[in-house]
């Protein structure tokens, strides 16, 4: 499993979704898990990549709160949340769809 988390710079979601991100793999059983930090730093990068916005939590190259498959934003991301819209989706609903992306992948 290739998971992913990308950035652009001065995003002020980067560091909390990558704390949140070790926390979410690590309470759904998945503590071996590494992840991988990509700074998006251009509009071609951003582009190439169906970027989203920032912060962006990908496995296997899936954005796992992708709305449309448009991309390309070198902007900061909003996710709604309980207690409004935050930098970062709640850690509940993260841990949700990283069980749910999980189980799509094949184990050998």
């Amino acid at each position: 499993m290739d998971v992913e988390l990308l950035v652009i710079p001065g995003c002020p979601g980067a560091d909390a979704a990558s704390e949140l991100l070790r926390t979410a793999l690590d309470d759904i059983g998945l503590v071996g898990t590494s992840f991988s930090v990509e700074v998006i730093d251009t509009a071609e990068r951003a582009k190439a990549r169906r970027f989203a916005g920032s912060p962006a939590f990908l496995v296997d190259g899936v954005d796992l709160f992708a709305e449309d498959d448009k991309g390309g934003s070198m902007a900061c991301r909003l996710y709604p949340t309980p207690d409004g819209p935050r930098n970062v989706p709640a850690l509940q609903e993260l841990r949700r769809v990283l069980r749910e992306q999980s189980a799509r992948i094949p184990r050998a």
